[in-house]
């Protein structure tokens, strides 16, 4: 491998995807929105929330050090729920998209908030596509409503929370040098994540590999586009004490991802693949498993349906996340009890998280008894 290429690609990537979007004053100001209605329907206020990363977070195709976030807060006689909307590159939503989505909402038409198909039939009905947006409202809901009921989500889905799986933890595409220090920090877990999709894959899992022998998973972002390739490199991580691929070739090459279904010793999961509830069925026809992340799938009541339907269809089932901070990761670890693996590690990758809330101990995902999603706010 050409380490000096490589090096410069990815500091030449970083600077450009990098560099910060500028928000006028004006567009901010319409950004915050605070509810001042008196009635006794749901009130909604939201505000945007900048997640500084710990380390620069590479990937096949970009590399930033932030991700734009709106926190979000319903409030039903007294009572509040949280949520969020984590909006990483590839999403295709923005600080000023969710703002203006949410500012477009009434939510304050329900005095029930138990009717929650309803309601979050109107907020998926009002617009197409704004997935981290709908999905803020859904996890505050949620929260909203556990609180209301005194339990936490997974206990109202009859989940058991010693199912829950360890989480692994995530490693970026990065120097020699970086990886070796991000290892060291893997240590309080049981599985580690490893990012791939450039020339220097195999070097990252040897250097990995000098010092641990811990079980890791692949996550190659669509960076594979040769099924050739792909499969030469399934075969090689099998021998190396890996458990699975995710979305190792462009969501797009469908029939090629396939192909190396059938002839790949380890497990496919699809992540960019999958958005919805709709696109299950067509995974099963590619892929071993699927991502259910929550930003994708509009909140926790689709991403509950995803997991039920791909159990159905004799699919593995994941439960990832975005850079988040703990209130969107802890709703997202309500599914865990359903599911054969985790990645939810999105909190521990930020440095000015503000709630504190799902916890891993002994690298296993351990949910509380707090009910709702199982947060409370502090001082980021």
């Amino acid at each position: 491998m050409n380490r000096r290429k490589f090096i410069k690609d990815s500091f030449i990537g970083m600077i450009a995807v990098s560099a910060p979007v500028s928000i006028s004053a004006a567009a901010l100001g319409s950004c915050t929105k605070k509810s001042t209605t008196t009635g006794s329907g749901i009130k909604l206020s939201f505000k945007p929330y900048e997640l500084k990363l710990r380390h620069a977070f590479n990937l096949a195709k970009y590399s930033r050090t932030t991700t734009p976030d709106v926190l979000v807060q319903v409030e039903h006689d007294g009572i509040i729920g949280y949520g969020e909307a984590s909006m990483p590159p590839y999403l295709g939503e923005s600080v000023e998209s969710v703002c203006k989505f949410l500012n477009n909402l009434d939510l304050t038409q329900f005095n029930d908030p138990f009717r929650l198909e309803e309601i979050l039939e109107y907020v998926d009905s009002t617009a197409p596509n704004n997935r981290a947006a709908k999905a803020s409202v859904d996890i505050a809901l949620h929260d909203l409503l556990g609180k209301k009921m005194g339990q936490p989500w997974y206990k109202i889905w009859g989940l058991s929370p010693e199912k829950c799986p360890s989480t692994s933890f995530t490693i970026g595409i990065d120097t020699a040098e970086v990886v070796r220090k991000k290892v060291e920090e893997t240590a309080p877990f049981n599985v580690i994540k490893v990012k791939m999709g450039l020339d220097n894959d195999k070097e990252l899992v040897e250097i990995i590999r000098e010092s641990t022998d811990k079980p890791i998973c692949v996550d190659a972002n669509q960076g594979w586009d040769d099924k050739y390739k792909a499969l030469e490199m399934c075969n090689w991580l099998a021998e190396r004490n890996c458990l699975f691929v995710e979305q190792p070739m462009p969501k797009e090459m469908f029939e090629e991802t396939a192909w190396l279904r059938e002839r790949s010793p380890l497990p496919l999961v699809a992540d960019e693949f999958l958005q919805r509830l709709p696109d299950v069925k067509r995974a099963a026809e590619a892929y071993d498993g699927i991502n259910i992340k929550l930003m994708k799938s509009t909140g926790m009541r689709e991403g509950f349906q995803m997991a039920q339907l791909a159990r159905a269809l004799g699919l593995k089932v994941m439960v990832g996340c975005m850079t988040e901070t703990s209130c969107a990761v802890s709703a997202a670890a309500q599914l865990a009890p359903l599911t054969d693996w985790a990645d939810l590690d999105g909190n521990l990758l930020i440095a000015n998280d503000c709630f504190d809330g799902m916890k891993i101990v002994d690298g296993k995902i351990t949910l509380s008894d707090r009910p709702g999603i199982g947060v409370v706010p502090i001082n980021a």
